[in-house]
């Protein structure tokens, strides 16, 4: 398998070189909105470690993540009045994955809407602003 590239977009997110619209950091995780959102408050959850896919992260790092993103799921319902979710996690380019930093999607849901193809569709960064904030202030509220 490749090595990780320190270069990748979300590596230049967690240094502060790139933007994000940030809804939740802790030691080990920073989640954030994505800009081509399949839905109203599409997340990305990833690990602070440089870590490319699901294979090569330690198992207590993972196991925080997911804890973390079960966390933002739970806010995310209830921010975006979902009726559910999509949880994404895609490994090397055969299964689907374009960014090689290991990263989790929470897709909130909503019964009768489908998601919007990948990638098509680049959200205004004033409503990113605002779901970023509604959401994390649901996240420090428990």
């Amino acid at each position: 398998m490749p090595a990780y590239d320190s270069n990748n977009v979300f590596a230049k997110i967690l240094r502060g070189e790139l933007p994000a619209h940030k809804v939740y950091e802790d030691d080990g995780v920073f989640a954030f909105l994505d800009i081509m959102p399949r839905t109203a408050g599409h997340t990305l959850v990833i690990p602070k470690a440089p870590v490319r896919t699901f294979l090569d992260i330690d198992p207590d790092d993972l196991a925080h993540l997911i804890k973390a993103t079960q966390t933002i799921a739970r806010a995310a319902v209830k921010v975006f009045a979902a009726d559910g979710l999509t949880i994404q996690q895609f490994n090397e380019p055969a299964g689907g994955q374009v960014v090689f930093h290991l990263h989790v999607h929470v897709i909130p849901r909503k019964n009768g809407e489908p998601l919007k193809p990948p990638a098509s569709f680049k959200e205004d960064p004033a409503v990113l602003s605002d779901q970023a904030l509604r959401l994390a202030a649901a996240l420090k509220s428990g």
